[in-house]
């Protein structure tokens, strides 16, 4: 990871555009209807250091690189973090393409490498994100302090969240009914029924490519990775970073982790893993192979 990505709130922040034309007016576009106090300095104004105080994002717009430069100094002289157009070195930070969801923001960057590239990532992305998601993302946030006193303990609460993103709750407030969407999440939270785990296999010799969008989404789910010794490096870096990572278990051991309400990614190598599958059928363990790109 050659950059951090990271956000900044806006709600009660200002954000200076320097510049004019074209490329200071696409950078004001980012942030309409945001809750952002967008200050525009002219040429000349954006020369002032004074002008950028209490700003917390700049950014220039100049074909004068000289011009540039100097503005850019002014920002940074503010203490400001500093975005010059079409010109990477100078930046402080890039602009990523952008997903806008409402709550729900996704970014996609390649440094200032290749804007086009991150245009096309962010197309792709941006057709399998529902317009309803923000609406999802917003009623966890107006939940989010009774689902923690319901569920104290992370990895409960996490796998009462998995089960409430495929509930009719999400499903309600995807569709804007928001007052039926938080009682259907509450009625969850009072009925409070553990969620039942599974054991999901992904065939995981690689490439990463071969992934269906389901696997991939199932390996950024996982509570637990049981993990072959010939895994393609590639797909195990697909899967949550902070999820427990061992070596091949038992099924009784599996089992009491479904038990729990966890989900277990079986990532398989070249070996044959059916005879594994059909002993957790057997012992009432749900299991799903999800399947890959032949």
């Amino acid at each position: 990871m050659d950059a951090f990505p990271a956000f900044f709130p806006l709600a009660g922040r200002s954000v200076a555009i320097a510049g004019e034309g074209e490329g200071a007016e696409a950078k004001a576009r980012l942030f309409a209807g945001s809750p952002a106090r967008v200050v525009r300095l002219g040429p000349t104004q954006a020369l002032d250091s004074g002008n950028y105080v209490g700003v917390a994002l700049a950014f220039i717009a100049g074909d004068d690189e000289t011009w540039a430069r100097q503005a850019a100094d002014a920002a940074r002289a503010a203490h400001v973090p500093v975005n010059v157009v079409d010109r990477p070195t100078l930046c402080d930070f890039t602009t990523p393409s952008i997903i806008d969801r409402g709550v729900v923001v996704a970014a996609i960057g390649t440094g200032g490498a290749s804007p086009m590239l991150a245009t096309m990532l962010r197309q792709d992305i941006e057709a399998r994100t529902p317009e309803g998601i923000g609406r999802v993302a917003e009623l966890l946030r107006t939940t989010q302090d009774e689902v923690r006193a319901a569920f104290p303990e992370a990895g409960a609460r996490r796998r009462f969240l998995r089960a409430a993103l495929s509930s009719p709750a999400a499903a309600a407030a995807s569709a804007g009914a928001m007052n039926q969407a938080t009682a259907l999440l509450r009625a969850m939270l009072t009925a409070g029924d553990a969620p039942v785990g599974s054991v999901n296999y992904v065939e995981a010799a690689g490439p990463a490519e071969r992934l269906t969008l389901k696997a991939v989404r199932a390996l950024a789910s996982a509570d637990v990775l049981v993990c072959d010794p010939d895994i393609n490096p590639d797909v195990l870096a697909l899967a949550r970073r902070d999820a427990e990572r061992l070596d091949p278990a038992s099924v009784a051991q599996m089992r009491q982790w479904t038990l729990s309400g966890q989900l277990v990614i079986r990532l398989v190598g070249a070996g044959d893993w059916r005879a594994e599958q059909a002993r957790l059928d057997a012992a009432a363990v749900r299991t799903e192979v999800l399947p890959v790109a032949r």
